[in-house]
């Protein structure tokens, strides 16, 4: 009781630490929060049974931070970045002095340099301020400057005659860093020193960490992304050989709780699973669980100029430790997530990356009677979620080619060499090809031509298991037909191999059904309205379409239907009535089922594909514009040469109307002249010429008296 009494208060001391960490919005920085605010304080100091008891460790994702778990709150890389759930504060600030504030508030403080070097000097930084406030220091705090094991790259070995013993924590002292690492190796330097002498106010350390996995991804993002994106090879920098240390993302979590829980003597730890991974076993690995299993080897200078790697994650992927954790394994209380490391543990890292980044395949399956626009919809579902379209026609033809190919193979090896050593698994393959193409053929001769349900459904069911269709998913075109068809979706195997075909069963079945519905008689005017240039050579004509609609009404009665197996399997199928469509292309049913399926499960637009999306929006643009341009020319135009008309009629009208006046005015004036020629004028004449002979002061006073006197009226 005691022990437990004990065991309680000293959690109980230790329940308001807080944890402060760089760049919480980063891989290294999100993830260690999420862990931390989900782990109890001290729970690496209880007994382990009590440990043995937590599962979080195993879970693929966390949720939300518990009671009694570390208080995180960090700064962001990105300024637009929000606050993760994990953290109960976010510290946008910049200025040292605000930030130092929280530093002090801190019980234990976490900078992660191994991925953006602008964060080296920050760490120094604020080591060196908590070392010189030590007197502002109340309580005990932990600085853990998370680095890389690329400070070591150069380390030469222990014993030469024996260079692949590994390196432990005991040999930090001679480590030598990768040229572009001096400045971590600086920053480590530091960290250990200025934590001696501070009578345990302030602990330091320094874990150098392998490379990071797990939880969606980092480092080795660009080969999952690639691999998930179906591509036919992977590329494999250098040749391969390469030891390449690495640590789960938990693992590494866990391995700072241990520290941050009980800080420990050692000051430099060594963080990495115990792998001895090379680089061509992982990308090797990825390939083989995602797409192809094939890689292609790449010069290190053609990867730097074809700028298909950053220089850092070239510098990571290039290493070559081989390293022991020596003092992680026998001092520290780790939930190991993946201790035999990446390659060991790759279809539970496959599932994690999956999950973090939201890739689940999407299974969907379109039914219904022949004409009534399955492969229309599935189309445009297609091009809309990135699913592959299966139609039973095309993976016939894409099986029976496969197997052709073989067969051709195994001809060609023969007639080259009859002594060439084949490999045994692919001659095994060749072997299988040529007896399935007998099968195929014998079948297709005992039934006109057309394969049985057997075939059938061993064809669609590769097909479903396929890399491309198990990444993505799938829209399966108007199959199964039959009832006997929905085997595809049943184990049927025996013991082991029934086990693999149940999982097999579970990572196929659709998730959604869509039957679309129509009647014959809505059908045959459909098909009665295809051009006759679609029709030619198709099972749509009038006779080949009666046919298959008599077939499928005979197989999916009310009471017998494919969908009635969905429904027993509570997978119950969405009708849709297309009659009622009338939109282009069916757009109103692709609408409505999108709906029901909600967003896409991928990474959406590549950068290409928004590269070309955005040269088309511009290109689009500039085109409108241009258009634009030349009417608004071409309407200048015209309203000029208008103007111009209207301003020359205007000129003409102006004329004649002046013209008019004139001679309005010319006959208007007649008889006034008259009149002034006969009554005025001889009068007023011969008074001017008197005025200027006289020339008296007042002209115009003396006229007037001539004109007075001399009025012939008067007379």
């Amino acid at each position: 009781m005691e022990e437990k009494d004990d065991e309680g208060s000293l959690v109980e001391e230790i329940t308001s630490k807080r944890v402060f960490i760089n760049h919480v919005d980063q891989y290294n920085g999100l993830n260690i929060a999420k862990y931390l605010s989900m782990c109890l304080v001290g729970a690496t100091l209880l007994d382990e049974d009590a440990e043995e008891k937590k599962s979080d460790a195993d879970e693929l994702s966390f949720t939300a931070p518990k009671e009694g778990s570390y208080e995180v709150i960090g700064t962001v890389k990105d300024d637009d970045a929000t606050k993760p759930d994990c953290a109960i504060k976010i510290i946008r600030s910049t200025v040292k002095d605000e930030l130092y504030k929280y530093l002090l508030e801190s019980d234990i403080i976490i900078y992660d340099i191994t991925r953006d070097v602008n964060q080296i000097d920050e760490a120094v930084w604020a080591v060196s301020e908590l070392q010189a406030d030590l007197d502002k220091i109340l309580k005990p705090k932990t600085f853990i400057l998370i680095s890389t094991v690329l400070t070591w790259a150069k380390t030469k070995p222990t014993d030469p005659e024996e260079p692949d013993i590994p390196f432990t924590e005991e040999d930090y002292r001679r480590r030598k860093p990768q040229p572009h690492f001096k400045e971590q190796l600086s920053a480590e330097k530091t960290v250990i020193k200025l934590g001696k002498g501070t009578k345990k106010k302030l602990n330091t350390y320094v874990i150098a960490s392998g490379l990071t996995y797990g939880n969606g991804e980092d480092i080795f993002h660009d080969l999952f992304k690639k691999a998930w994106h179906n591509a036919p090879h992977l590329i494999c920098i250098g040749n391969g050989a390469n030891i390449v240390p690495t640590i789960h993302i938990k693992d590494l979590a866990a391995v700072i709780q241990n520290i941050a829980d009980s800080p420990p003597a050692s000051k430099y730890i060594i963080a990495k699973d115990d792998s001895t991974t090379t680089l061509e076993e992982i990308v090797k690995k990825i390939s083989v669980m995602l797409t192809t299993g094939k890689i292609i080897y790449m010069k290190p200078e053609e990867a730097l100029l074809n700028n298909l790697l950053t220089q850092l994650d070239f510098d990571m992927l290039q290493v070559n430790l081989s390293m022991d954790a020596i003092f992680v394994k026998e001092n520290m209380k780790i939930n190991w997530v993946s201790e035999l490391g990446l390659a060991e543990n790759i279809s539970q890292i496959v599932k994690e990356y999956k999950n973090e980044r939201k890739l689940m395949p999407l299974r969907v399956c379109v039914f219904g009677p022949p004409g009534v626009g399955k492969s229309t919809v599935a189309e445009q579902l297609c091009k809309h979620y990135k699913l592959h379209h299966l139609k039973l026609k095309d993976i016939i033809d894409e099986y029976i080619q496969n197997l052709v190919e073989l067969e051709q193979r195994g001809r060609t090896i023969n007639q080259q060499s009859e002594e060439q050593i084949i490999d045994e698994e692919e001659d095994a393959k060749i072997q299988s090809a040529i007896t399935k193409l007998e099968e195929i053929n014998d079948c297709k001769e005992q039934n006109n031509q057309r394969l049985d349900d057997g075939l059938l459904i061993m064809m669609v069911r590769e097909k479903l298991l396929s890399k491309p269709c198990q990444n993505q998913g799938y829209i399966l075109d108007g199959f199964p037909k039959t009832a006997e068809q929905t085997k595809l979706f049943e184990a049927t195997g025996d013991d082991e191999e029934d086990e693999k075909e149940s999982g097999d069963a579970k990572i196929i079945m659709p998730e959604f059904i869509f039957s679309l519905e129509a009647d014959d008689e809505f059908l045959q005017n459909r098909i009665c309205m295809l051009p006759e240039s679609v029709v030619v050579g198709t099972h749509n004509t009038e006779e080949g379409f009666s046919r298959r609609l008599a077939e499928f009404r005979r197989n999916n009665t009310e009471d017998n239907t494919v969908l009635n197996y969905f429904d027993e399997l509570e997978l119950h199928p969405i009708k849709i009535d297309v009659v009622k469509d009338t939109s282009e292309m069916m757009g109103d049913t692709v609408q409505k089922i999108i709906e029901i399926i909600k967003s896409p499960r991928n990474y959406g637009p590549t950068k290409e594909e928004l590269e070309q999306t955005r040269l088309a929006i511009e290109k689009e643009l500039y085109r409108k514009n241009e258009e634009d341009r030349i009417l608004k020319e071409k309407l200048e135009m015209e309203e000029e040469a208008t103007r111009k008309l209207r301003e020359k009629e205007w000129a003409r009208q102006l004329y004649e109307v002046k013209q008019q006046e004139f001679e309005q005015l010319k006959v208007r004036s007649i008889p006034l002249r008259h009149y002034l020629m006969r009554h005025v004028m001889p009068t007023l004449g011969k008074g001017l010429i008197d005025c200027c002979k006289v020339r008296p002061d007042d002209p115009v006073d003396y006229l007037a008296e001539y004109l007075y006197k001399n009025n012939p009226q008067i007379d």
